[in-house]
This record gives C-alpha cells, sequence and structure tokens, in this order.
C-alpha cells in the first residue's frame, strides 16, 4: 500500500474513532445523570426525562436581525436610474425599470449595460413606444424588418413595444455587431445605419452618452 493509500486509512480510522467517542460521551452524560439516584433505570427515568425535555425545549436566544446592506450592482443601478431620470426627465420608476432591464440583457447578451443605454438615450430619449418614419420601434428603435428571425419567439414586431423584449432584442444585435466587426466604432455605426458615414457621428454621440454616465456613475459611488 502506499503513503497515500495508509493516510486515507489513518483518516478514515481516524473520524471513526471520533465518531465512537462522542457516543461514548453521550452515554457517559446519561450514566452520570442515572447512577445518582441509586434506584433501577425504569424508576429513575421518570425524575429525569423531564429536566432532559426541558433542555431540549429551551427556546434559543434570539440574535438581532441585521439589517442587509444593498448589493453593489443595485446601488449602481439606482445611481444610473437617478442621472437618466434628472437628464431626460422621465419618470423614476419606469427609468428605475428600463436600466434593470438593461443590465439583465447586458449580463445574457455580454454587452456593456451601459452602452445599451446609451443607445436607447440617442435613439429614443427613452421613450418606450417611440416610432420613427422608417418603421423603427420602441426604446432601442429597432427596424422589424431587418430582424425577423429574432422577433418570431417573441410574437412578432408588435412585441417591440414592450419595453423588455425591445431591449433583450437591441442587445442581441449589439452583440452581434461587435462579434462581426470586432470594434465598438462600427458595431455602433451599422447599429445606427450609417456604414458610410464617414465621420462616424451616431457612434460618437452614443459613445459620449456612455461616458457621461459612467463618469456619474464613477462619482455617485465614490459619494456612497
Amino acid at each position: 500500500m502506499n503513503e497515500t493509500g495508509i493516510t486515507r486509512h489513518l483518516s478514515t480510522a481516524m473520524a471513526a474513532l471520533k465518531d465512537l467517542f462522542a457516543l461514548a460521551g453521550v452515554a457517559a452524560v446519561f450514566a452520570f445523570l442515572l447512577l445518582p439516584l441509586r434506584e433501577p433505570v425504569e424508576k429513575a427515568l421518570p425524575s429525569v426525562l423531564p429536566a432532559i425535555e426541558a433542555l431540549v425545549m429551551m427556546p434559543l436566544a434570539a440574535e438581532p436581525i441585521q439589517p442587509v446592506a444593498d448589493a453593489p450592482l443595485e446601488r449602481e443601478q439606482q445611481a444610473v436610474a437617478e442621472y437618466i431620470a434628472k437628464r431626460y426627465r422621465v419618470a423614476d420608476d419606469a427609468i428605475a425599470g428600463f436600466v434593470a432591464m438593461a443590465y439583465r440583457a447586458g449580463e445574457e447578451y455580454r454587452v456593456d449595460p451601459l452602452l445599451i443605454l446609451a443607445v436607447m438615450a440617442i435613439e429614443s430619449r427613452y421613450n418606450p413606444v417611440a416610432e420613427s418614419s422608417m418603421g423603427a420601434k420602441g426604446l432601442m428603435q429597432i427596424i422589424p424588418k431587418y430582424h425577423q428571425e429574432k422577433l418570431l419567439e417573441h410574437g412578432g414586431e408588435f412585441a417591440l413595444l414592450d419595453p423588455e423584449v425591445n431591449i433583450q432584442v437591441g442587445a442581441q444585435i449589439l452583440r452581434e455587431y461587435l462579434r462581426r466587426f470586432g470594434a465598438t466604432e462600427a458595431a455602433l455605426q451599422m447599429y445606427g445605419g450609417a456604414m458610410d458615414e464617414p465621420t462616424a457621428q451616431y457612434s460618437g454621440k452614443v459613445l459620449a452618452e456612455k461616458a457621461r454616465l459612467k463618469q456619474f456613475l464613477a462619482q455617485a459611488l465614490r459619494r456612497a
């Protein structure tokens, strides 16, 4: 038997020995309680059982309930939502929901949630029922005819007016463009339908908005 096997057997034996000692200890306690009575066991038990029962039923001391601090991610989302609500004059509750959806979609599709929120700002100014003359719909202004396959599982293009569906599909589109082009600027130009625009004005607007969000968030978290 090699050294590893010997060590394993010794560990098993020691564990069994500890269990045996534990059982022996319990037996010794009961024997200590019963022996001083100098009565048969069947006569001693009625007098001992109430004490044992009282010990078992004794309530545990209640520990004070400690308040649960907000998770860092929750604080981050709250700070972002407050900034957007003030900047774009949108209801706090609505924006808080959009921010939470953006973070969920960002995690699912591995896209920076601040980038998703920046696209929403430029595309619709956080208007969930926005529609353009080109047929783009919702928060992220998605044109249904270009993304029919992504909308099938959601019931078609009318689902784009559901904020959560719109954000999920928008994040999925961004992920595909980021993978295809390998650069955020090019992916954003494609998203905005401006690949041939030489000054990359669209991506510049989105990235500037993302930078503002990031700067405000950093300041808010430092103050927290």
